[in-house]
């Protein structure tokens, strides 16, 4: 539900210039030196958008232009994801894409979940292959 909510305020958002309202995750154990390390990787441009700014501030979350492309690091494990669930590699990295919301993606790493919401005129296949590269490199993280 929570993530739905996100959702919900991104889409409102995505019309709005200035600062996008995004819950931020709190993430747990390995989870936490993962996102740092992943806020220090994400690119400043992606599909054609500069990075933006968020309230709260947080380095577990990043959007891209209008909030149409949202990252929201060390979220909690998909409820919809089922253990036999087939996940599409992109890049060396595992997507899971929500039935239910079509915009909605995590990245499942060995550290961490990290959710990407895309929308707008977004080719979600493009915007998953260009943050595959920075997600991959914190499952090869020092421990």
């Amino acid at each position: 539900m929570r993530a739905a909510a996100v959702l919900l305020v991104l889409l409102a958002l995505a019309g709005c210039g200035g600062t996008v309202q995004v819950e931020p995750p709190v993430p747990q154990g390995e989870a936490v030196t993962a996102c740092d390390r992943l806020a220090t990787l994400l690119p400043s441009m992606l599909d054609g958008d500069e990075r933006g700014t968020t309230a709260p501030e947080s380095p577990y979350v990043a959007v891209w232009g209008p909030g149409t492309i949202a990252l929201r690091c060390g979220v909690p494990r998909p409820v919809r994801m089922a253990p036999t669930d087939q996940l599409q590699e992109i890049g060396g990295v595992g997507w899971f894409a929500d039935p239910d919301r079509t915009t909605l993606f995590t990245a499942v790493t060995d550290t961490a979940y990290v959710e990407v919401t895309v929308g707008g005129e977004h080719v979600a296949a493009e915007v998953l292959a260009d943050l595959s590269k920075p997600i991959a490199q914190i499952s090869a993280a020092p421990r």
